[in-house]
């Protein structure tokens, strides 16, 4: 297992599924800390999968490139509609547990869709990640292969 960042993202090698090493962190997390924790399981390979999918740049002087990625696709085909039905939003499903959007530089947090993302209900099965430390997570996983 290996840390990443500060921001609770973690690459590991195990031999089991993906489902099975969410259920074992998010007991252990539950165990350690006395709360509820979800984690999204991703493989190394999937990770790729979708930084190389993503349609916008990692870094430009104008946007922010976030990636929301799901454990239950369910929610995420609620957050993407709800997302295009926002004017101006830009945003690219990359596949059944992940969907990438813009922001402003600076206004992340004031940005439609990130106040939409932020609500409670869902909370237990997602998880934004700027695309920059996407790309951080599939270098490290690639080098613990």
């Amino acid at each position: 297992v290996r840390t990443l960042l500060a921001s609770g993202n973690v690459v590991l090698a195990s031999d089991q599924d993906p489902a099975a090493v969410k259920r074992t962190l998010e007991k252990c997390l539950r165990e350690a800390f006395g709360y509820d924790a979800w984690v999204v399981v991703l493989t190394a390979q999937r990770v790729s999968e979708l930084v190389a999918a993503c349609p916008y740049p990692a870094d430009d002087k104008a946007t922010h490139t976030y990636i929301t990625l799901a454990s239950d696709t369910a929610m995420l085909d609620e957050l993407d509609a709800a997302g295009a039905a926002l004017e101006g939003t830009e945003q690219k499903r990359l596949g059944p547990e992940a969907l990438a959007w813009l922001a402003p530089a600076g206004g992340t947090l004031d940005s439609p869709f990130s106040k939409i993302s932020s609500k409670a209900k869902f909370k237990a099965t997602t998880t934004t990640r700027n695309l920059r430390t996407l790309i951080k997570v599939r270098d490290a996983a690639a080098a613990l292969a």
